[in-house]
């Protein structure tokens, strides 16, 4: 009867571990325009269903550190130094303007979007190649503790609360705009015409506590690492795909690297550099609507301000 008994017992545990092992994780896009799609859209945050919160290339249309949509925010992860990742600018308040024609009117400068976000909430700022100690100056700098920002290059993976960061080849250039050196060595760079380098891009692996792998693009082209390593490593089950063409990918160099390379069960479309909806609705003729056709997976439009929830197996249960 003891045993019968204990094994009942376990055997209830066990049910009511389940849903907690069955939890999602949490997608919500923070772009210009509340159930829109717009041109400067990047900025994501990853929510744990531990709790830990990612915030992914802040960029342009995150309204600084006061944005009320940005809540605790424990991980700020940026791929490389552009302007509209790391937000060298960015919009005044949620919904400045219109999704074709922006209000980007308040500068960052010198400590960037993603820097002033990070001091606020006391996150972690993780990057790779030479870009931690950048961040790290420009954290101190900014009232935060430099040490926040943190290292991790190719193949390395840091953990943060529930959530591993793995870090994947990017193809894409990652040059700092001269403003945001400023002095006298930023004058030379920009009288020169050039930024100053800081090591190759960088794409992420994300690791959540519910077993959900998820792979994000950053700006990157056309890569071998895309099948060898984020599927054939790392089993990616979700995917967020730059589209947008000339500066990254386009629609139909994306689909392929979807469908023959990282083979996802879903992937988020990303970066479309276009008006992508109106209405909430995918514009006709557009790139987002010529890489949801070329895709063989589901696509998910990221609306700003829909959360969409997605399983272990990267399928979307929720907001989508």
């Amino acid at each position: 009867m003891k045993l019968t008994s204990l094994l009942g017992t376990l055997a209830c545990g066990a049910l009511l571990v389940q849903p907690a092992l069955a939890q999602n994780v949490k997608v919500t896009p923070l772009g210009g325009i509340d159930g829109e799609f717009c041109p400067l859209d990047r900025a994501m945050i990853f929510e744990d269903p531990g709790g830990t919160r990612v915030l992914y290339d802040p960029g342009r249309t995150v309204a600084g550190a006061a944005d009320p949509r940005l809540g605790k925010i424990d991980v700020v992860l940026i791929t490389h130094m552009h302007g509209d990742h790391i937000g060298d600018k960015h919009n005044a308040a949620p919904n400045s303007g219109a999704c074709d024609k922006p209000d980007i009117s308040v500068s960052a400068a010198p400590h960037t979007n993603a820097v002033n976000i990070a001091v606020a909430k006391g996150a972690r700022m993780v990057t790779g190649s030479e870009m931690p100690a950048f961040f790290g100056n420009k954290m101190k700098a900014a009232g935060g503790d430099p040490k926040n920002s943190i290292l991790a290059r190719y193949g390395a993976t840091q953990k943060v609360g529930g959530v591993g960061i793995s870090t994947v080849t990017a193809i894409h250039s990652n040059s700092i705009d001269p403003d945001l050196i400023g002095g006298v060595l930023g004058q030379y760079l920009k009288d020169a015409g050039i930024g100053a380098y800081v090591g190759e891009a960088t794409g992420y692996v994300l690791k959540f506590s519910n077993g959900l792998v998820a792979y994000l693009s950053g700006d990157t082209g056309i890569t071998g690492d895309q099948d060898k390593v984020v599927r054939g490593h790392y089993n990616a089950k979700l995917a967020v795909m730059n589209i947008g063409d000339t500066f990254t990918t386009g629609p139909t160099e994306a689909a392929y690297v979807i469908n023959d390379l990282v083979k996802p069960n879903a992937v988020i479309a990303s970066h479309a550099n276009e008006v992508g909806t109106v209405g909430g609705k995918v514009r006709a003729g557009s790139r987002t609507e010529t890489f949801i056709k070329a895709s063989k997976v589901p696509v998910h439009v990221p609306l700003s301000g829909k959360t969409m929830e997605f399983n272990a197996e990267g399928k979307c249960v929720g907001g989508c």
